[in-house]
């Protein structure tokens, strides 16, 4: 059960790149088909303000709290995220190893936090592993298969941080255009790689756009699949800002963000160390922190 009562490649070859020009429009700007999840009004910086670009000796401007690692911060342009509580006993979200899965974009918490997840794999930059070693900010990471396959160890520093690898199909369809059975070959046979290279099966599902994810028919595919929820997402990260689904365009306590792995053929010159970065200054500027999804979910008894 859930306990939460709000709503809800770099090129390898042609066939690859197809698939990236696709797969760019994930759940964030309407492309292939547009998300429950996904639509709002956008925001945009009106001048945008990199940060997290290459690294800087520059200190950060305001105290680091205790236990943060300023230098690391500052390597990167970046004032260092206040620490998230400890992950709560009581978990907010349940669930359960049959049945329906619940569909969830936001977890029911007063902790001042909220989750980062970032999909697909096209962009697979050193220096984003990096940044992520240095500041250990947790993420989820919804992996495409065909779009992660070319290179599936790249992934691995940044699970063994601590994050967790979870199903993003095998190569991003549009999940209410394709028949039943394909669906669940989508999950199943992208459950099956992810498990075999990670070493864990994932537990979360997100479809492409968040597709679908209120239907019967996706519902019962990731039920014979093995993933034992529907994530979709509050906001998305662009390039400098994120889109709000809520009007007044604020976090909340609990929101699920939406990033991608992408570099700067998709981010308009950016980097994803700079997009990452210009995250998680919006982030702070409205006084949250970062706290690991999996953190607050109980999984299925054994």
């Amino acid at each position: 059960m859930i306990s939460d009562g709000r709503s809800r490649t770099r090129t390898y070859a042609a066939g690859a790149l197809a698939l990236l020009a696709f797969a760019t429009g994930c759940g964030d700007n309407g492309g292939g088909g547009s998300a429950p999840a996904a639509q709002g009004t956008g925001t945009a910086s009106a001048a945008p303000r990199p940060t997290g670009g290459a690294p800087a000796t520059a200190a950060p401007t305001t105290a680091a709290p205790a236990g943060a690692d300023a230098a690391a911060w500052a390597k990167w342009n970046l004032t260092p995220l206040a620490p998230a509580p400890a992950p709560p006993a009581d978990k907010p979200i349940k669930l359960e190893r049959t049945g329906t899965v619940p569909v969830f974009s936001e977890v029911k918490t007063n902790d001042k936090v909220v989750f980062v997840t970032i999909d697909d794999g096209a962009e697979k930059d050193p220096k984003f592993v990096e940044m992520l070693t240095d500041l250990k900010v947790p993420i989820s990471m919804f992996l495409t298969r065909d779009i992660v396959r070319n290179d599936y160890a790249y992934f691995k520093p940044l699970q063994a941080l601590g994050n967790h690898i979870q199903n993003h199909t095998v190569d991003h369809p549009v999940m209410s255009k394709i028949p039943a059975e394909k669906q669940k070959s989508e999950i199943c046979d992208a459950q099956s790689a992810l498990t075999q290279q990670y070493g864990t099966a994932p537990l979360l599902f997100r479809p492409p756009f968040g597709d679908g994810a209120g239907t019967a028919t996706l519902n019962t595919s990731v039920q014979q699949c093995g993933p034992r929820a529907i994530v979709l997402w509050r906001e998305s990260m662009q390039i400098h800002d994120m889109q709000y689904q809520a009007g007044d365009k604020k976090l909340k306590p609990g929101d699920i963000i939406l990033a991608h792995f992408r570099g700067p053929s998709e981010l308009k010159g950016a980097t994803m160390t700079q997009m990452f970065g210009d995250l998680l200054a919006r982030i702070q500027e409205q006084g949250f922190s970062v706290a690991r999804l999996e953190d607050y979910i109980q999984a299925p008894a054994s």
